[in-house]
């Protein structure tokens, strides 16, 4: 059998972001509350668990401290504030961390978008 262990988190931070629809509103600094989602993958080890979920949430603390509260558009290896970005970098700050790592998401309850990446 394998096993699913899902962490949420969220993060208010604010952008810009260089479109082509909406691109007035866009170009203005404005923010969003983020909700993220990351599951991770496996059997239980000899404890009984996937990930030690006091680990899981002090990676997560280290990587919400990058993006809670920040202007996304100065977040180093970013890039544009996009939800797939967002899915990316977090994927990569947590990868190392968390080798069962196998999905990332990412939404704005607000406006109804919702990204994921996975494995």
């Amino acid at each position: 059998m394998k096993y699913e262990l899902s962490q949420k988190f969220f993060f208010e931070a604010a952008h810009t972001l260089e479109r082509a629809v909406d691109a007035e509103g866009s170009r203005r600094i404005h923010g969003h509350t983020y909700h993220a989602e990351i599951t991770l993958a496996g059997t239980p080890d000899a404890n009984g668990m996937v990930a030690d979920l006091g680990f899981v949430r002090q990676e997560i603390a280290r990587v919400r401290d990058l993006l809670d509260h920040r202007f996304l558009d100065e977040v180093e290896n970013l890039g544009p504030a996009t939800l797939e970005n967002l899915c990316r970098l977090i994927f990569v700050e947590l990868a190392d961390f968390l080798p069962t790592l196998t999905k990332v998401s990412v939404e704005r309850q607000a406006s109804g978008d919702r990204c994921c990446l996975s494995k």
